[in-house]
This record gives C-alpha cells, sequence and structure tokens, in this order.
C-alpha cells in the first residue's frame, strides 16, 4: 500500500453539502416531509424520531431522491426481519425497491440486514441508509467498525433511529463518526473531559465518566442540531400532533416466589452481584415462566413473551399452547419466515428475545406482551415500542416478571427508564432552542445600496 492509498482509506469521501429534493410524495406527512427535505439538503445526516413516526417511508424517499441524483442504487440497512417489511412498504407507496441478501443488485434501492454487509461493494452505491442506526452507539462494537467503514467513502448517508444515545450523550459520537463528522475521540476531546479517572479501557467509556468542559455545553448543542433532529411528536418540529396521540400503556408488575430457599440460606435475599443476579434467573426460570405463560394464554388475541436465556425460551414455548419461538440457532430465512407469519396474524403468541427481533418491527395489531427484567433499558423500551407506537388503536399491557431475589435489578431498569426519558425530552428540547436561535441568527432585512456605491465601476 503506497501513501495515497493509506490517505485514500483513512479519508472521508464527500463533503457536507447536500442537494435540493427532486421528488416529494403526497403520502409524506408534513413532519415528514420536513425532516427528508433537511436531510437531503444536508447530504449526511441523522433522524432521531420516535418509534412510530414514519422513519421507513422517509427513508424510502431519501433513498429514491439520491437514486434520482447520483444515477447510482442507495442501500437500506436493517435489523433482521425488518428488511421484507421495508420493501412491502416500498411497494405500497409504488417506490421500486428490492430484498437481497447475497450482494445482488436488482433495483434502485436495495434492502438488507447488517448482518449481510460483507456482501456488497460500497463503490456500486451512491448513499447508504442505516435503519436502527443505535447498532452503532458500542464505541467499540464491530458491527459499528463494519459499517463505519463500508460508508467512509459514500457521498450521501442517513441514520434513523429512536434511540440513538439511550444511556448518555457521548453514545451520540459513533454516529457523528459514520456520518463523517467529527469522530467519537475527537468529539471527546473538544467537548468533554473526564469527571474521574479510569484503571481500564472497559472503565473508560462507563456512563458518567466524561462532563462537558466549561462553556461547551451550547457549543456541544449547536454542533449536534447541525447534522442530526430529534423528535418525540410532530410538534417538537412546530406540527400538529392530531394524528400522533399515543393510547395508554399499563406496566404490570410481577414478583414470584421460588419454590425452594438457595441451598445455602434460610430465607431468599435480593441477588447484589451480577453472579448472583444470573444463578437468581436460572433459579427461578419455572416460576417465572409458568406466570408469563398463565397471562399470555389469559389474553385473547396475539401476544410476546420476551425471554433471554435459551431455556427460559424453550420452556414458553411449551407451556403456551400454538406459539412459535424465534430463537437465536434459526437460520436467518426461518427467522424471517416466522416473523413474518406473526406480523400477518397467522401466529397468534409468539416468544423470543429482544436480541433476536426487539428492534423494528411494526406490530400495531399486538397489544399484550410479557417480559422479564434486565439491566439493558434500550432492549426493554424497543421491545415495548414493537406495539405501544403510532398507529396502535389499543391500550398495551406489558407484564413484567421478577422474582423477589430480583428486586434490584428491576429497580435499576426503572432507574435507567427515567434518565433516558429525562434525557431525551433534554435533548429534543435543546436542539429544539438551538434551531430557533440559528434562524435568528439569520440576516433577513434588507438595507439599500449608497448611490456612490451603486454607481461605481
Amino acid at each position: 500500500m503506497n501513501y495515497e492509498e493509506f490517505i485514500r482509506q483513512k479519508s472521508q469521501g464527500a463533503n457536507d453539502g447536500g442537494f435540493e429534493p427532486i421528488w416529494m410524495p403526497d403520502f409524506l406527512f408534513d413532519f415528514q416531509r420536513s425532516l427528508v427535505e433537511w436531510s437531503l439538503r444536508k447530504g449526511r445526516a441523522a433522524i432521531f424520531a420516535d418509534c412510530g413516526l414514519g422513519k421507513t417511508p422517509m427513508q424510502l424517499v431519501w433513498a429514491h431522491n439520491v437514486f434520482q441524483h447520483t444515477g447510482k442504487p442507495v442501500l437500506i440497512l436493517t435489523p433482521l426481519a425488518v428488511g421484507p417489511q421495508a420493501v412491502a412498504e416500498a411497494s405500497k407507496f409504488h417506490i421500486e425497491a428490492c430484498h437481497s441478501r447475497d450482494g445482488k443488485i436488482e433495483s434502485p434501492i436495495v434492502v438488507t440486514n447488517y448482518q449481510r454487509l460483507h456482501y456488497f461493494d460500497r463503490d456500486k452505491f451512491g448513499g447508504v441508509v442505516c435503519d436502527e442506526s443505535s447498532i452503532l452507539k458500542n464505541f467499540d462494537g464491530q458491527t459499528k467498525e463494519r459499517v463505519t467503514e463500508f460508508m467512509r467513502l459514500t457521498p450521501y448517508r442517513l441514520l434513523c433511529t429512536a434511540t440513538a444515545a439511550p444511556n448518555d450523550y457521548i453514545e451520540l459520537g459513533t454516529s457523528s463518526e459514520a456520518l463523517g463528522h467529527l469522530g467519537f475521540m475527537d468529539m471527546l476531546n473538544r467537548f468533554f473531559k473526564k469527571a474521574e479517572a479510569t484503571t481500564s479501557r472497559s472503565d473508560e467509556f462507563r456512563s458518567g465518566i466524561y462532563r462537558f468542559r466549561g462553556h461547551s455545553r451550547e457549543h456541544f448543542w449547536r454542533w449536534i442540531c447541525s447534522w442530526a433532529r430529534a423528535v418525540r411528536r410532530p410538534s417538537d418540529l412546530g406540527f400538529s400532533d392530531d394524528r400522533y396521540t399515543l393510547p395508554p400503556l399499563q406496566t404490570v408488575e410481577h414478583v414470584v416466589s421460588a419454590a425452594a430457599p438457595r441451598s445455602d440460606m434460610l430465607f431468599d435475599l435480593p441477588a447484589v452481584t451480577l453472579e448472583e443476579q444470573r444463578q437468581e434467573r436460572r433459579r427461578t426460570i419455572n416460576e417465572r415462566c409458568e406466570l408469563a405463560a398463565e397471562l399470555i394464554a389469559a389474553h385473547k388475541g396475539s401476544s410476546v413473551a420476551w425471554c433471554h436465556l435459551n431455556p427460559e425460551g424453550d420452556l414458553l414455548e411449551k407451556l403456551i399452547p400454538n406459539c412459535v419461538q424465534v430463537s437465536g440457532s434459526d437460520t436467518d430465512e426461518a427467522k424471517e419466515e416466522k416473523l413474518d407469519a406473526f406480523s400477518r396474524g397467522e401466529v397468534a403468541k409468539l416468544v423470543t428475545k429482544s436480541v433476536v427481533c426487539g428492534f423494528g418491527m411494526n406490530w400495531q395489531h399486538c397489544h399484550h406482551t410479557t417480559s422479564f427484567p434486565s439491566h439493558s433499558f434500550e432492549q426493554w423500551y424497543q421491545s415495548i415500542r414493537r406495539f405501544w407506537r403510532f398507529g396502535q388503536t389499543h391500550a398495551v399491557r406489558a407484564d413484567v416478571i421478577a422474582s423477589e431475589g430480583e428486586a434490584g435489578v428491576l429497580k435499576n431498569l426503572n432507574r435507567k427508564a427515567a434518565q433516558a426519558d429525562e434525557m431525551f425530552a433534554r435533548l429534543v428540547a435543546l436542539i429544539g432552542n438551538e434551531l430557533r436561535i440559528e434562524q435568528s441568527d439569520k440576516h433577513k432585512n434588507t438595507q439599500e445600496i449608497p448611490s456612490w456605491l451603486s454607481q461605481a465601476k
């Protein structure tokens, strides 16, 4: 490799400029049109929009415009089993798109899942869309590295997710890096400093380690709003919320007792360490799964039982009549077939893990779910938002089942939920405030040119 090739590999392609929209269809709502127009003019942008706000049609319209502008196809990356859903949406809106698993390009818009990215040649695409782009938030993740490298020389890029940074502001740095703006470490050095010393790499990016530098908070948010838009409801952008009122969400916590106390104790105590929590989860599988199966059997209609462990999934599949399990050991084709069957209503009861299919699916036809708590707020939020999303017509009931020893896990999950809700609300408010400042900075007043200047040659 010579020096020129080395520099080319490290450089970011394209400048930070897009183009004027070519095609804006009538099926987009007013706030969706505003976001698509902004992202096309930007060229490389992120749309952090809540579940059900129509990220899929926005992505399709964005991709079609990029294809018309560049003459090259656009690749849309999605979580597993979401690809066929995106193609079906494209067909509904009369947009030409295909689902590809092997790198073949058979339409202007190609949809594939993140696991299949290595089959595609990045030089053949004029743009890339990352659906559920929160997959990039892990600064040290292999998927983040592959996607960032693939997009590096792509002229036009779009990131879309509802959970851009579920735990910490600094997670936004991986999105910036993928878009070709500031790199993750460059962002940290410019806007943040360590609040406490760290002793290991795993501790280096723990939530709460970094805090804003002296007067960098305002500059940070102005920088974020230069490449991202965050919206929880259309009114965040100044539009009407008439079509976007969510039905109630009822979260019911159930606590079960183990059939027998731990062998080394007279009575159960809350699990404190991670190892104790893992032991507690395995020790109470039967009790938790039996209650979940009972609650799902009592619900008339579609239900999803979320689990974490393989034995939990296997037992739930055995206890719940006429249910289907989607497990990690299934082939990609088998997963997609089962999930499509549930989406169409051919299967009423589904057992799966949030890490397998908790992202991207539209299941407004279902309004009941059971789950076992974990420390991952993002998994909890994304799994609930498969049902409790704009377009849902029923109140959604979520039964959360924990053992007596998992009180600490449940408490931590509730703390993270409150913290994430506050952070996203602040993200929306701060970006909205910076947008108002940005708009007020524009010079709109005209002034007459002096006669002596207008006559000068």
